[in-house]
């Protein structure tokens, strides 16, 4: 299985990342990663302070909530947050709306368990169990877990574990309603009004196709088997 950092073309590198814009790509997928990269560095930040005072204390390491311990890596991928939004929205043909309804997820969560933080060693895993979860919530079609799974470099099994653990955590609480999705659509609006652009994300379903999917990543820890194949 290839690292994010084995990308490769048909053989032939790739060539620097380009913009989510560019790429024509939903806007939604634009501001949450902008959102997510902002809340990881705020938290890590965070947790440095805290590890600096402590030590100047003599009084131990940071000890924070062990909610998201389910979903924490040894080291964090060397995929970017935009590019695994990139490749989940390309490969699993679900709607930009699970993109809304992730985040509504995993803002639940840090409410619910304010003492677990948002890291550079979780993220991509809630991420790809949010929106996945939220597919199978909205989209009258969608890919099972072994896809997400090969998608976001996981195996099955652990996106099976880390599934349940999310469903768990909270509390089986999946439904948003109308009105709650579209607080968050506003609120993701007002993010693109500070970054410059005041654009609105789309709301409609936008069918895609898995049928490019060439190159495999990994953001496990350990090396796994080869993810299964593509099933028509």
């Amino acid at each position: 299985m290839l690292t994010a950092g084995d990308y490769s073309n048909h053989g032939r590198p790739l060539q620097p990342e380009t913009s989510l814009a560019e790429l024509n790509l939903p806007r939604v997928l634009c501001v949450l990663s902008s959102m997510l990269e902002k809340l990881v560095a705020r938290n890590e930040k965070l947790i440095d302070i805290l590890s600096q005072e402590l030590d100047g204390l003599n009084s131990g390491s940071v000890r924070l909530g062990n909610s998201l311990n389910t979903f924490h890596g040894v080291r964090a991928p060397s995929i970017s947050i935009p590019k695994y939004l990139e490749r989940i929205y390309k490969y699993t043909n679900c709607s930009p709306s699970c993109f809304v309804v992730g985040y509504v997820y995993i803002d639940r969560l840090t409410h619910r368990h304010p003492d677990s933080l948002v890291t550079s060693l979780n993220v991509h895993r809630l991420l790809v169990t949010s929106v996945m979860v939220a597919s199978k919530m909205l989209d009258d079609e969608h890919y099972n877990n072994a896809i997400y799974a090969r998608v976001g470099g996981v195996s099955n099994a652990e996106l099976n574990k880390l599934e349940l653990e999310l469903l768990f955590l909270l509390d089986f609480r999946v439904m948003v309603s109308s009105r709650v999705f579209e607080s968050y659509c506003f609120h993701l609006e007002k993010e693109m009004v500070v970054n410059g652009t005041g654009m609105k994300i789309e709301r409609a379903l936008t069918p895609k196709a898995m049928d490019d999917l060439e190159t495999e990543i990994s953001i496990e820890d350990k090396q796994s088997p080869s993810p299964p194949q593509i099933v028509e």
